[in-house]
C-alpha cells in the first residue's frame, strides 16, 4: 500500500477508544467499505475487457474510478466518509495491480517451462530428428562449446530448475551463467535440425558433454518433473480471481451446504470444495488507506497521552500506544503539526516526516463483539531523511526540482484552463513553503564507498552470512558467520528453533484429535531479526560500504531445496532412497525462517542512516561465504553495466 521508496519505513501503533467509537468505527469499514470492494472487485472481474487487461499485466488508468461512480449513490454504501471511497479505490487498484503482476510473471515462467520441455528429449529422440549417430551429435556439441569458451572461459550451469548429478569437472564449467542464456538464444535464432539438437544435447546435461549412456528412467523422470510444473503453473494461472473478504462466512457456509447435499461430478469439483471448506478466511475488513498526511490529526489529551483523529470520523479521538523505539517518530507527527499552526512562518506539509498512513484491524482471540475482539492498529509510512536537517535539505531540492519540471512544462502548453491554473498556483505555493523548512537536529549524511558492498546470503542452517567485499579488487575484507553476527545472543538461535519442533510437535497432535491447532509463536524470532540487522549494518558502517546487497526471496525456495539436496547427496552418496529420507528428517529439525522479516528488518536498520540497499541474484551452490561474495560482486557488476 505504501510508496516503495528506498528511504521509507513503515512503524506501526495501536489505537484504543471507547467501545461505541470502536463499534462505529467497525460497522463503517465492516459493513459499508469492505462490501463495496468486494463489489468493486466484482466489476473489475465482470468487465468485458478484463481478459485483456489480464494478457496486458496491469488495469488501464482510471478504470476503478470509473466503475466506483455508480455505486456512490447506491443505498449499500452511502452515509460514509469520501476518505473512504478513495481508500476504496486505492485497495481495489493495489489488488487487481498485485494479482495481475503475478499472473502476467506466472505466464512467462509457463513459457519458458513449456519451451524446455519442448527442448527436452531424449539421446534416441535427438539422434532420430538430427539423423546423426550419436558421436556426431557430441561432435558438434563439443564444437559449439569450442565456439562459446574463449568468451567466458567457463561454462554455465543447467537450466532453471532442471537438476543433474554434478562432477568436479562440472562444477569447474558451472561458474558463470551466461553460457546457457548463450544457447537458449541461440535455440530461438537457429533452423539447422543438427544445431538445434545439440544445443538441447548441452543444455539437458548441463552444458557438458556426457560420454556416459543416458539412463532411461532417470531422463523420464526428469522429463515428468518438468510436466509436472508446467501442470501446476497451468493451475496457478486458472485459479479464481480476487473475492474479497466474506466477513459474514456466506460462501463457507454455501459450500458446506452443497458438499453435504451434493456428490461431486468429478475430482476437480472435489477438490474446490475441500478447498473452499479449509481455507482460513479473514475476519477483519479492508483496511482504510490515507494517502495525504493532514488527514490526520495529532494532539495530547488532558492526561498528556499521545491520540489522534481522523478525516471523516468526526470527533472521534484514538490514543496511541506503541513500542518505545517507535515513540520519537509518533512525537515528531505531532511536533510538525503544531509547528505548521503555530508557527508565523509558511510551512509545508510536503516536508512531514510522515507520508501516508493505514488504518486497520488486527484479529484477536476469543469470543465477543468483533469491535471487542479484534484490535485497531495504525499503520504509517515515515521519510527517514526527513529526520535530520540534512535529509530534509535533500528531499527539498528533489521536491523543488520536480515542480520546476511541471512548471516548464505547463508554460510550453499556453493556454490553460481554470483546473490547471489552480494546481499551478498550488504547486508554486508548494514551492514557495518547502524553501521554509521545519527544524531538524542535524547529522552528517551516510558517505560509503561505492566499491565497497556487503553482501548477505541467506540459508537455512545459518539464516544468514556476511561478506564485506571490495569488488573492484574482488578481494573479501571479512567474513562474519551466523555466530559472529549473534555472539553471545547466538544461543537465542537454538532457543528459538527448539521452540519451533515444539510448535509443530503440538500442532501435529491437535491435528490428529481434530482440534483448535493454530498456535501463536513467540517474538522471539523477530528479536533475532533485529539483532542480526543491527549487527549487519553496523559492520557495513565500520567498513564505510556502500551499500547493501540482499538476496531476492523469490530465489529463496530454490536456494533452500539446493542446500538441503546438496546436504542429502552429501550424506548419502549414490542412495536415492536414503537422500530423500534424510532431506525429510532435515527439514523437520531445522525450520526454514523468515526470510522476508529479516529482510525486512536490514532494510529498515539501513534507511535510517541512508545507507543504500540493492538486490541480487544469490547463487544456488557454494558455501554460505562464497554465496556472499558472488551475491556483491555480482550487484557490483551489474550497477557498473547499467
Amino acid at each position: 500500500m505504501f510508496t516503495n521508496n528506498m528511504s521509507h519505513i513503515t512503524i506501526q501503533c495501536r489505537l484504543v477508544a471507547n467501545e461505541p467509537t470502536r463499534r462505529q468505527l467497525w460497522e463503517l469499514m465492516a459493513g459499508k467499505n469492505t462490501p463495496l470492494i468486494n463489489e468493486l472487485l466484482a466489476l473489475v472481474a465482470n468487465h468485458p475487457d478484463f481478459e485483456t487487461w489480464r494478457q496486458k499485466g496491469k488495469l488501464p488508468s482510471g478504470t476503478v474510478n470509473q466503475l466506483c461512480q455508480p455505486l456512490k449513490t447506491d443505498p449499500r454504501f452511502i452515509s460514509q466518509p469520501a476518505r473512504f471511497y478513495t481508500s476504496a479505490l486505492k485497495v481495489v487498484d493495489y489488488i487487481y495491480k498485485s494479482w495481475l503482476a503475478l499472473m502476467k510473471r506466472l505466464q512467462y515462467q509457463l513459457e519458458g517451462k513449456t519451451r524446455w520441455l519442448e527442448m527436452l528429449k531424449s539421446d534416441a529422440e535427438l539422434v532420430e530428428s538430427s539423423g546423426v549417430t550419436l558421436e556426431t551429435l557430441r561432435s558438434k556439441a563439443t564444437e559449439i562449446v569450442a565456439k562459446l569458451t574463449p568468451q567466458s572461459d567457463s561454462v554455465a550451469s543447467q537450466p532453471p530448475k532442471a537438476k543433474s548429478k554434478k562432477t568436479k569437472k562440472s562444477k569447474a564449467l558451472d561458474s558463470k551463467p551466461n553460457v546457457s542464456h548463450i544457447l537458449f538464444d541461440a535455440y530461438r535464432n537457429t533452423a539447422d535440425i543438427l544445431n538445434l539438437c545439440a544445443i538441447s544435447y548441452l543444455l539437458k546435461n548441463g552444458c557438458k558433454i556426457n560420454d556416459k549412456e543416458e539412463d532411461e528412467k532417470k531422463f523420464s523422470k526428469r522429463r515428468r518433473k518438468v510436466e509436472i510444473q508446467i501442470k501446476r503453473l497451468t493451475e496457478k494461472l486458472t485459479a479464481g480471481i480476487p473475492k474479497g473478504r466474506d466477513l459474514t462466512t456466506t460462501r463457507w457456509l454455501e459450500t458446506l451446504a452443497e458438499a453435504t447435499s451434493c456428490v461431486p461430478q468429478n475430482e476437480a469439483q472435489a477438490k474446490s470444495w475441500q478447498d473452499n471448506l479449509l481455507k482460513l478466511f479473514s475476519l477483519v475488513p479492508f483496511p482504510v488507506i490515507y494517502e495525504t498526511n493532514e488527514d490526520l490529526t495529532w494532539f495530547k489529551n488532558v492526561s498528556s497521552r499521545l491520540c489522534v483523529k481522523f478525516s471523516g470520523l468526526g470527533e472521534h479521538t484514538f490514543q496511541v500506544y506503541c513500542d518505545q523505539r517507535h515513540f520519537h517518530w509518533f512525537q515528531r507527527f505531532l511536533a510538525d503539526q503544531e509547528i505548521k499552526k503555530n508557527s508565523k512562518d509558511q510551512h509545508s506539509s510536503a516536508l512531514f516526516t510522515l507520508r501516508s498512513s493505514k488504518l486497520a484491524w488486527q484479529e484477536g482471540e476469543g469470543k465477543g463483539e468483533p469491535w471487542n475482539l479484534h484490535h485497531l492498529t495504525l499503520y504509517c509510512c515515515v521519510d527517514t531523511r526527513l529526520w535530520t536537517a540534512e535529509g530534509t535539505k535533500q528531499v527539498k531540492e528533489e521536491k523543488a526540482t520536480e515542480i520546476a519540471k511541471i512548471l516548464t512544462k505547463a508554460k510550453e502548453k499556453g493556454d490553460l484552463n481554470q483546473q490547471q491554473e489552480s494546481f499551478i498556483q498550488r504547486k508554486n505555493s508548494t514551492l514557495t513553503r518547502i524553501n521554509n523548512p521545519f527544524p531538524r537536529p542535524s547529522q552528517p549524511l551516510y558517505q560509503g564507498q561505492g566499491n565497497i558492498l556487503v553482501g548477505v546470503s541467506l540459508g537455512l542452517e545459518k539464516p544468514a552470512t556476511v561478506a564485506v567485499v571490495d569488488a573492484i579488487a574482488h578481494k573479501v575484507i571479512t567474513y562474519c558467520s551466523i555466530r559472529q553476527l549473534l555472539g553471545e545472543n547466538y544461543k537465542l538461535l537454538n532457543r528459538q528453533r527448539q521452540a519451533k519442533r515444539s510448535s509443530s510437535h503440538e500442532r501435529q497432535n491437535a491435528q490428529r484429535r481434530d482440534a483448535f491447532n493454530q498456535f501463536g509463536e513467540s517474538e522471539l524470532g523477530e528479536y533475532i531479526d533485529r539483532l542480526l540487522a543491527k549487527e549487519i549494518v553496523a559492520i557495513a558502517q565500520k567498513y564505510q560500504a556502500g551499500s547493501i546487497v540482499l538476496p531476492k526471496l523469490g530465489d529463496m525456495r530454490e536456494i533452500v531445496q539446493s542446500e538441503i539436496q546438496a546436504l542429502a547427496e552429501q550424506k548419502c552418496p549414490e542412495f536415492i532412497e536414503g537422500q530423500q529420507k534424510y532431506a525429510k528428517q532435515y527439514r523437520v529439525s531445522v525450520h526454514q525462517w523468515s526470510y522476508a522479516r529479516l529482510i525486512d528488518c536490514i532494510q529498515t536498520q539501513a534507511k535510517k542512516l541512508g545507507m543504500a540497499i540493492e538486490e541480487g541474484q544469490q547463487p544456488v551452490r557454494g558455501s554460505p561465504q562464497d554465496k556472499a561474495k558472488e551475491l556483491a560482486i555480482a550487484a557490483y557488476d551489474l550497477r557498473s553495466k547499467a
